[in-house]
């Protein structure tokens, strides 16, 4: 009965649930992405916005390799938070699912149905002697068939549909600001000032294009781009021109 008192006969392997029904090792890359840099994404009537915290680890580092945001397919992209690493794979997998889907159907593949497939190989290694979890929760949105959709996976392999969701070590406060300022009927620009109003949340110091990275994808072209800095710092400049205004 001893080995009842502490979780760390449980904490061992991938395959073993403890007494009251938890399995330590996906809790543990649950808590490896709430430690990651804040990502979230925002779902509107015009299109979807990706927003992430960068944080070079040193100032020598080319920030063009501190990548938290990736592209999927013309439609789609996603943000991570937690192991870059693991994301990485995932990523690659999900860009051949999205080709294959063309191939063989000639269509843009649905984004709930790539979150599905990509969640298929999270939970797969939540059951398997010898593997670990992948460290990394991923938001996946863009614009299909039936509008623009956001979906977010866990190291679980779960999945949820969100309209603005965030994720990493900033997630709570920057939910506090999307359940307090989220509108559905909100435009592109609307959604991207509130995704920068989050970001101003959690990022040291002033919020400036160096710390932050931001794609959309709109409705009305269904085409993932990313901002460049320019545009980055007259949304900023925007975003403090509304506190300013008291809006």
């Amino acid at each position: 009965m001893e080995m009842f008192a502490a979780p760390g006969g449980y904490d061992r392997a991938i395959t073993v649930f403890s007494p009251d029904g938890r399995i330590f090792q996906v809790e543990y890359a649950l808590e490896t992405v709430r430690r990651g840099t804040t990502a979230l994404g925002i779902s509107c009537s015009e299109g979807a916005v990706l927003a992430v915290e960068e944080k070079p680890t040193s100032r020598l580092q080319d920030p063009s390799f501190v990548q938290k945001l990736f592209q999927i397919d013309d439609h789609l992209g996603t943000a991570i938070a937690g192991l870059s690493a693991d994301a990485r794979i995932l990523v690659d997998q999900a860009r051949v699912y999205a080709q294959s889907n063309r191939l063989m159907y000639d269509e843009p593949i649905r984004i709930e149905g790539l979150s599905k497939k990509v969640c298929d190989i999270k939970q797969m290694y939540t059951q398997h002697a010898g593997v670990r979890p992948f460290g990394v929760s991923m938001i996946f949105t863009g614009v299909d068939d039936s509008g623009s959709k956001l979906f977010v996976t866990d190291p679980s392999g779960a999945y949820w549909g969100y309209k603005a969701a965030a994720i990493g070590a900033g997630a709570d406060a920057a939910r506090e600001v999307l359940e307090a300022e989220y509108k559905t009927d909100m435009s592109l620009d609307q959604a991207i000032i509130l995704a920068l109003s989050c970001l101003s949340k959690v990022v040291e110091g002033t919020l400036d294009p160096s710390k932050v990275r931001i794609a959309v994808i709109p409705a009305e072209t269904k085409e993932f781009r990313m901002l460049n800095e320019q545009e980055e710092k007259e949304y900023i400049k925007k975003l403090d021109a509304d506190k300013a205004a008291g809006r």
